[in-house]
């Protein structure tokens, strides 16, 4: 890394993300305990993780969290494939019998799949007990962790059973990302450009330029990118936190991506299905003329740049994957909805409640 982590910390940034704060910094794990005592006081804390990420930081956080009463440490297998109801009960079970109650604070220690299902845990568990998110990879800190979205898998589809709990808080140390693959942190660069996308041409640039620093997860670059995202997607759900209107602009990508992951099998990462939607959906929404001609292009030239997919894989049915979006939890009376942009920087179908309904026969298409 070209910058150190002196200069990462001196750099924190706290993000107001409505009733809860986000705080981004470099080596922030070290000072977990402390963060997660303050926004959420309880009498056990019930540490939530997958095996990967709990060998690396279970340990640590468990020792320190001991000082402030009873913790427990919950590990699931890693993989979006075990983001699942019977995962989700396995957890709960396992608070039950350590004693846990309402005066638990759960606490999200890894990846996107961690802290959508630990927060969904949290949002059942008792009725509701608060959750500190702590995200150890890119796009679970600009992503999954911000918003209050929580939910597990089912074989219809991906997040068809959840609930809306937000966080107590959100801390992101920046430092874990240099710990990912770099198939990883690509992944997690798909969100952020998605970001750029719909509401910020000129951050759009600015990761299109510093794609070389953030796949070496430099510190600087990172905690920006890291710290616009949040503050990006916290805008955007402060103005609609149950997705009935401008939330849905961050389904962009994500109605075919999501579709794409499922008929995978999961063996596609969410951040290369996103991608590929993106680029699909650009495409449709220029033969739609509601965006800017071109717009599909820059979108999958950025993407090819940080060396993401942005074509279907072949082995992937086209009918399979219509199919498949029909299941999403966005579409509306049988029909599958669309957040299309307008060009870089802006979203499309604000007069029709920024999601678009688009015929099957179109999808196919641009799935061909």
């Amino acid at each position: 890394m070209s910058v150190s982590t002196e200069a990462g910390r001196a750099s924190a940034r706290q993000i107001d993300a409505g009733s809860y704060r986000v705080t981004v910094a470099a080596g922030l794990r070290h000072q977990f305990a402390r963060a997660i005592t303050e926004a959420a006081a309880a009498h056990h804390y019930a540490i939530v993780s997958d095996a990967a990420v709990a060998s690396l930081y279970g340990e640590p956080l468990t020792r320190s969290l001991a000082e402030c009463g009873p913790v427990s440490l919950h590990v699931v297998p890693s993989g979006e494939e075990h983001k699942t109801r019977d995962t989700w009960a396995r957890v709960t079970d396992g608070m039950l019998d350590a004693g846990c109650g309402r005066d638990t604070t759960v606490v999200a220690l890894g990846g996107g799949v961690v802290g959508d299902l630990a927060g969904f845990v949290a949002a059942t568990f008792m009725r509701g007990v608060p959750v500190v998110q702590c995200p150890t990879t890119l796009l679970a800190m600009i992503d999954a962790s911000v918003g209050g979205k929580t939910g597990v898998d089912t074989p219809a589809g991906k997040n068809l059973v959840g609930a809306f709990h937000p966080p107590a808080a959100v801390l992101a140390d920046v430092e874990t990302i240099a710990t990912l693959p770099l198939a990883q942190r690509r992944s997690g660069l798909v969100e952020a450009i998605k970001h750029g996308v719909l509401a910020d041409a000129a951050y759009f640039a600015r990761i299109e330029s510093a794609l070389p620093a953030l796949l070496d997860a430099e510190l600087a670059a990172t905690l920006e990118i890291v710290a616009r995202s949040v503050e990006i997607k916290a805008d955007v759900v402060r103005a609609d936190e149950r997705e009935h209107g401008r939330r849905k602009t961050l389904n962009l990508g994500h109605t075919l991506g999501h579709a794409l992951e499922h008929v995978s099998g999961y063996a596609l990462l969410h951040g290369e299905a996103v991608a590929i939607g993106m680029v699909l959906e650009a495409r449709m929404a220029e033969r739609l003329e509601v965006a800017e001609a071109g717009t599909a292009a820059r979108i999958e030239g950025v993407l090819r740049r940080a060396g993401l997919p942005v074509a279907r894989p072949r082995e992937l049915p086209i009918d399979a994957v219509v199919d498949a979006t029909r299941l999403d939890k966005k579409a509306r009376a049988g029909r599958v909805e669309y957040a299309l942009p307008a060009r870089i920087g802006a979203m499309a179908g604000e007069d029709s409640g920024w999601a678009l309904p688009v015929d099957d026969q179109l999808v196919h298409e641009v799935l061909a």
